[in-house]
């Protein structure tokens, strides 16, 4: 691996329009919100509104990092609690059959050190899914996708049913000769698969102290290992990716790597295009964590109220070491706390963050 590269602020590349854009992207939110909230009677995130597992457990940083791995966070060795929350991206509640990427928040409760600007509490987040590039490069080409979405939220389910059907018919074509469509996949072709199998990335970069990295979560327990690319059958079961979870956590213990790649190459590892996977023969993700769920109750009305109504994850949620980098990661730091917000105003359940133990 080359010599990752310092941080510098040099690295962002800041556009006149993004104010103007993220405003824009404030009010499809808020639209989206709008529209499910009248659908739900019930205020519902603007994206990855459906989860389907709210888990508690450790992370434990890992002893004996290299210098470039030990940063922020993951500096000294150490235990924390933390928070794990699976959804899928749409903004309105889904059958499972109408299957989309997935996605994975942790949230890393007391951690010390300098945090981000306006970040209360002492939490660390990670905003994560199952693809290790963006759908769009920056926060300009993701508001066309967004002004889709919206459009799109009231459709009845029933045809969307039959669209992802079709999209998943051609794209195990395609992954049958070897290729793939992130295109295809976020649009609802996604293969009907565990949902615990999966591998989730930040997909977008961030400081990693004196340094810069994209983060990975992958299952790494045997039981986790062995339900990647498994088949699950949804057909006939809107909460087939929850049950699938429950059913998992009532009787086995899960285990996830957390994993850092560094930036080694300005060129071919570009801050400002998400939509850009980093090559791992320049920069594999290396270990820095682990994470352990227990076995546990993954879904029940106390959970709904403290971990899904009650938080908010956010890369903005954390320290300054581990400060969100580019477009994408800008963006959310205007539109995630709007959308916290309509959440915690309509539902009357104050956001917070949780106490360290």
């Amino acid at each position: 691996m080359q010599a990752p590269i310092r941080f510098d602020p040099s690295l962002e590349s800041v556009q006149p329009d993004e104010g103007e854009v993220q405003a824009e992207m404030i009010r499809v939110f808020e639209r989206i919100q709008e529209t499910t909230l009248k659908d739900y009677g019930h205020a519902v995130r603007g994206v990855h509104a459906k989860s389907h597992g709210l888990l508690t457990g450790r992370l434990t940083v890992l002893p004996d990092l290299p210098a470039p791995l030990a940063q922020g966070l993951f500096a000294t060795p150490g235990t924390y609690e933390a928070v794990v929350r699976l959804s899928t991206n749409p903004g309105d509640i889904l059958d499972d059959s109408v299957s989309t990427p997935r996605g994975l928040a942790l949230k890393v409760i007391g951690v010390p050190g300098e945090r981000l600007p306006g970040a209360g509490g002492d939490t660390q987040d990670f905003v994560m899914a199952n693809a290790p590039a963006f759908t769009a490069p920056d926060a300009k080409a993701f508001l066309k996708s967004l002004k889709l979405l919206a459009a799109t939220t009231d459709t009845p389910q029933v045809f969307k049913k039959v669209f992802s059907a079709a999209l998943r018919g051609v794209e195990t074509a395609l992954e049958a000769v070897g290729s793939k469509s992130p295109t295809l996949i976020a649009l609802g072709g996604h293969p009907e698969t565990h949902i615990l199998g999966e591998t989730f990335y930040s997909q977008a970069p961030l400081r990693w102290g004196d340094y810069v990295a994209k983060v990975a979560l992958a299952p790494v327990s045997p039981a986790l290992t062995a339900l990647t690319g498994a088949s699950l059958n949804v057909n006939g079961r809107p909460n087939g990716l929850r049950e699938a979870v429950s059913g998992f956590f009532s009787g086995h213990e899960g285990v996830w790597e957390l994993r850092a790649q560094l930036l080694t190459d300005r060129a071919a590892m570009p801050i400002e295009d998400a939509s850009q996977p980093w090559p791992e023969a320049l920069s594999p993700y290396l270990p820095v964590a682990r994470i352990t769920v227990p076995p546990q109750e993954s879904w029940s009305d106390a959970k709904v109220r403290d971990l899904d109504d009650g938080l908010a994850f956010s890369p903005w949620h954390g320290l300054a070491a581990h400060q969100p980098l580019g477009s994408v990661m800008r963006a959310r730091r205007a539109v995630y706390p709007r959308s916290a917000g309509f959440r915690a105003s309509h539902n009357g359940c104050p956001i917070h963050e949780p106490a360290r133990p």
